[in-house]
């Protein structure tokens, strides 16, 4: 009970966002509580989430079944050979087509932490150009993304990527998904993905 009342006097105090209980939405073992879209693989080896190009050489997605409007994510990921990736957030996809909002996940310069709109405006916001370091290529790479509201923020290894406000994302519903892009010769590598509802 004493808990309960903290939590909900610091509700009415606006004390910042309660995160809910943290709960992995990868279990290391299959895609249970995701499907896949498009031709691209999405596999589990060794404990780990791996995306890669197909012969189709197209867009792909790995989405969670559940929807999440308000959360805390955190990942790791790893770039092998061309790592044109992206965490889209509030999204939904028919086909290969999606709808909603990319954080990128890409190699050195291409911006990744940035937010980028599918079939839409596109780029709504890019890293500053320094930030571009950050990433480590060919490493592990820590993710975090805060979506509350209108308001996304990202940030990798530690250090704040982006903070955008905009009303439409905070129109937005669907789930997270990973993506592979287009193009072919793409590999990536996921581990310890955590969410925490706001």
């Amino acid at each position: 009970m004493k808990r309960v009342s903290i939590i909900m006097l610091l509700v009415c105090l606006g004390v910042g966002p309660v995160l809910m209980a943290q709960s992995s939405l990868f279990n290391g073992k299959d895609l249970s509580g995701w499907t896949a879209y498009g031709t691209e693989k999405w596999y589990v080896e060794d404990g780990l989430l791996i995306c890669e190009s197909g012969p189709d050489k197209a867009y792909g997605y790995l989405a969670t079944d559940k929807h999440y409007k308000n959360f805390e994510l955190n990942l790791e990921f790893k770039q092998e050979a061309d790592g044109n990736s992206g965490v889209f957030i509030r999204s939904t996809i028919e086909g290969v087509k999606v709808s909603g909002w990319q954080v990128e996940v890409a190699p050195k310069g291409k911006h990744t932490g940035g937010v980028y709109e599918s079939y839409g405006r596109g780029w709504l916001i890019k890293p500053e150009a320094s930030k571009e370091e950050v990433l480590k290529e060919g490493e592990w790479n820590q993710m975090k993304i805060v979506v509350n509201g209108d308001t996304i923020t990202s940030y990798l290894n530690g250090v704040e990527m982006i903070t955008i406000t905009d009303a439409k994302i905070g129109e937005g519903e669907g789930s997270v998904a990973l993506q592979i892009h287009d193009g072919g010769g793409i590999k990536v590598k996921w581990k310890n993905i955590e969410i925490k509802e706001l």
